[in-house]
């Protein structure tokens, strides 16, 4: 037992935050088999949002007082459970959706203009004299960004920067610089890249359906930086495959890490590992609200970044 306040890290990817939070509290990991006598101790967890609650472990643990969540996006996070048993959730708002917009466009022009297969080409001596690879220009580009949240209203600032036209889609209606499509497959329809950056909940699973990624067609791209689990993995894989979609840049996957086998063999991909906010500032910022709202929690204060 200790007088120190115990945490445990859910997460393994999530292991290089025990130095940062070992000099204030006893961190245990989860994937270790913490002991048996810690159930009795652990007063927070800490978790990343993309990543479901262990409910049966939450009721194990009598002392629990936060889901301290690493991450800006909370969507696995089941919140009506937590507040239903008195249960705070904290995340990292505010912090990364500018670096997750770059990180988008830098997929988007990759994928459009060829970039890694450029490379490719060129490392393989498959540039010659005679050859040359012709792409397109985003200059009149239609970008259909499907939810215009901060990532979302991000990636259109830039994408106007490089003349490109933006329209979105969301559920709900909202003032915005850009026109609102009808239907999320009437803006697939009337785009030529389609760019998903919307939360993900139970609601929503599968958006990107096969019907979305077929009206999106055989020159459309399709840009993922939000969550794996809003698009069908399947029907996306498939229609890449037979050209009923041109191309697809995805930093999401359904499952993580992705299984590389899944990936053998389909054509007009440009895939990077879940790392469209993971720059160094704005870890460094997760982390600081991180220890904020456990040092919080602990004394007894209030929360700094709630979810609401």
């Amino acid at each position: 037992m200790t007088d120190r306040p115990a945490l445990l890290i859910m997460q393994r990817h999530l292991a290089p935050l025990t130095p940062f939070l070992e000099s204030r509290w006893t961190v245990y990991r989860f994937w270790e088999g913490p002991p048996v006598e810690a159930q009795a101790e652990i007063r927070a967890l800490v978790v990343a949002g993309e990543f479901p609650l262990d409910k049966a472990l939450i009721e194990q643990l009598p002392k629990l007082q936060l889901i301290a969540c690493f991450t800006s996006g909370y969507d696995r996070i089941d919140t009506d459970w937590c507040r239903a048993r008195g249960l705070p959730v904290t995340h990292a708002p505010g912090v990364n959706h500018e670096d997750v917009a770059d990180h988008a466009i830098g997929l988007l022009i990759a994928a459009r203009r060829q970039i890694v297969a450029g490379d490719r080409a060129l490392r393989q001596g498959d540039w010659t004299a005679d050859s040359k690879m012709i792409t397109p220009s985003l200059k009149d580009q239609r970008l259909g960004v499907v939810g215009l949240g901060a990532i979302g209203e991000a990636v259109a600032r830039r994408a106007e920067a490089l003349r490109m036209t933006v329209k979105w889609w969301g559920p709900r209606e909202k003032d915005a610089a850009w026109p609102r499509a009808e239907s999320l497959l009437a803006l697939a329809r009337d785009s030529d890249i389609l760019l998903v950056a919307c939360k993900a909940d139970d609601d929503n699973i599968g958006l990107v359906s096969r019907a979305v990624i077929e009206a999106l067609g055989p020159q459309g791209l399709l840009v993922n930086v939000a969550r794996g689990q809003l698009v069908d993995e399947d029907a996306l894989i498939a229609a890449l495959k037979d050209g009923r979609l041109g191309q697809a840049a995805l930093d999401v996957f359904e499952d993580e890490p992705t299984d590389v086998a899944r990936w053998a063999g389909v054509p007009n991909t440009v895939l990077t590992p879940h790392t469209a906010g993971a720059t160094t500032e704005a870890v460094q910022g997760m982390l600081r609200l991180l220890m904020q709202n456990l040092e919080a929690a602990f004394a007894g204060e209030p929360l700094t970044t709630p979810v609401p």
